[in-house]
């Protein structure tokens, strides 16, 4: 899903005066205290479970398959289980919500994150905040869970990596990765070497043959061809595994140590949507229902709005309120009031010829307490083609019926806070 990894590159492009300051150096691997209990458990040939947590790079079928297939290799008398919990074109801010549900409840071993790309226009703090979060979220839940940050790159941050730097996103979470001693792999230290030696074209159209020299890496400058960038992924973790595995020493507890901000989001959570926050026409989307059964495995409950004034209310004591939705081609206009201050958003936009799940952030970094939410579908008409992009408007020409709906989905909340 291409939609905000565009966005994110766009907007990361308008770096702040003097950002390229605060850019690390381009390492492949910082071992530091390396992955203790992981290693222990996989050479004693127990059962080891591997979460995925990331974005639509790490969703594909390329190296988060192919490393569960490479440590089953390395660790042949154990068994090794990958617990997939990577959505296409989300990043940190929406991983740190959806972490317990997606990760920490099916108990990993070991934790890979991945959102270089997808925080690749979010402003360092904000990184800082939700990737710590996510550390200080796991630790709490089980302090022998190992976790390794993975950083994935664009076309667009290769410069940085040629002149021998980290780009932004990397950078700030190289700093919480020092403060925490989480080891890191960078992914994009060899491909800048091989795209500099001649040996890799980071972009072209998608080869007849994958074994031609040079490589193609991509097709679109994010998205890897698994038979050759993610196979280059792959074979980082490889060649880093040995410097890890020296680093790691006997199994250990991790100390979950003063946090980097206070401000972290290690509060953050995702809260059912209940029947009693809704009013007007609503339906519950059942198993058999194509949307619902499409997103089960990160939505649990689906509720569509039927018609407008179809609305959600709560109440929260917090400082940070949003909703897990989707977007698509359906999608209608909502309003939302937070404590009396109206606005309202589109639950469409230019690329939506499909459905993805997204978020609609209700306020971030409020002042702490009491704040009450409505959210209620509109009755505004929108003009949809003229939201799609122009390469996309050739499909509501096409399908018009597939836009004729004007609705909203809602599957839960997202909260830094307590709900009254």
């Amino acid at each position: 899903m291409l939609a905000p990894i565009v966005f994110s590159l766009v907007v990361g492009s308008l770096s702040p005066a003097g950002a390229e300051d605060s850019l690390r150096e381009a390492v492949e691997c910082h071992p530091r205290q390396g992955l203790p209990n992981f290693i222990a458990k996989a050479e004693a040939g127990e059962t080891v479970r591997v979460a995925y947590l990331g974005g639509s790079i790490t969703a594909a079928p390329g190296w988060r398959v192919q490393s569960r297939d490479w440590l089953a290799e390395r660790y042949p008398n154990a068994t090794i289980e990958e617990i997939h919990a990577a959505i296409g074109g989300t990043g940190s801010g929406l991983g740190v919500f959806r972490l317990q549900q997606d990760a920490l409840r099916h108990q990993p071993d070991l934790l890979f994150v991945e959102f270089a790309v997808n925080d690749g226009g979010v402003a360092p703090e904000r990184i800082h905040q939700s990737m710590e979060g996510i550390v200080r979220q796991t630790w709490a839940a089980d302090p022998n869970i190992d976790i390794c940050f993975l950083y994935t790159l664009t076309k667009q941050m290769l410069g940085d990596l040629q002149a021998g730097k980290m780009p932004r996103a990397a950078s700030a979470m190289e700093v919480l990765a020092d403060h925490y001693q989480i080891p890191s792999i960078h992914f994009g230290v060899e491909v800048a070497r091989l795209e500099s030696a001649g040996e890799l074209v980071f972009q072209a159209p998608k080869p007849a043959d994958f074994q031609a020299t040079p490589m193609v890496f991509s097709t679109d400058g994010v998205h890897p061809h698994v038979e050759t960038g993610h196979r280059v992924y792959t074979e980082t973790i490889v060649r880093s595994w040995p410097a890890i595995s020296k680093a790691s020493g006997s199994a250990k507890a991790h100390e979950l140590k003063q946090p980097l901000r206070d401000d972290n989001w290690q509060g953050a959570k995702m809260v059912p949507i209940t029947p009693e926050m809704l009013s007007g026409a609503w339906q519950k989307l059942d198993s058999n229902d194509g949307l619902a059964k499409r997103f089960q495995r990160n939505m649990s409950v689906l509720y569509q709005a039927k018609e407008p004034g179809a609305a959600i209310e709560f109440t929260f004591n917090g400082i940070n309120a949003g909703v897990f939705d989707l977007l698509g081609p359906d999608g209608g206009q909502v309003r939302i009031e937070l404590d009396g201050k109206q606005q309202t958003r589109n639950r469409i936009d230019g690329y939506c010829t499909y459905h993805r799940m997204a978020t609609l952030n209700l306020g971030s970094d409020l002042m702490p307490g009491r704040h009450t939410v409505r959210i209620e579908l509109t009755p505004a008409e929108l003009d949809k083609r003229e939201i799609l992009f122009e390469r996309n408007q050739a499909d509501i020409d096409q399908k018009p019926e597939k836009y004729q709906g004007h609705t909203w989905y809602a599957s839960s909340l997202m909260l830094i806070g307590n709900l009254e």
